[in-house]
């Protein structure tokens, strides 16, 4: 049995509709590209949310936007 990537894993989790483990999973990828820092934010406001709300910013609307970068990253595959 040939071992599962970490990108054909990722692709699995968006599949499934489950955002908060595939946001995790990226949040350790070394090349996002533009969406880096979207996607780590997305990933540390889950995590951490009243820190942000703290910081003044909105959790939930961090998330989405992590999970639409996602979803511009692998486009075809959700």
């Amino acid at each position: 049995m040939e071992p599962i990537s970490k990108t054909q894993q990722l692709i699995e989790l968006m599949r499934a509709g489950d955002w908060n483990r595939a946001l995790s999973l990226a949040n350790g990828f070394r090349w996002l590209g533009p969406h880096r820092n979207t996607i780590r934010l997305a990933h540390d406001c889950r995590v951490h949310p009243n820190f942000y709300r703290g910081l003044g910013r909105d959790p939930e609307a961090a998330v989405a936007a992590g999970i639409a970068a996602l979803k511009q990253l692998y486009p075809e595959r959700t």
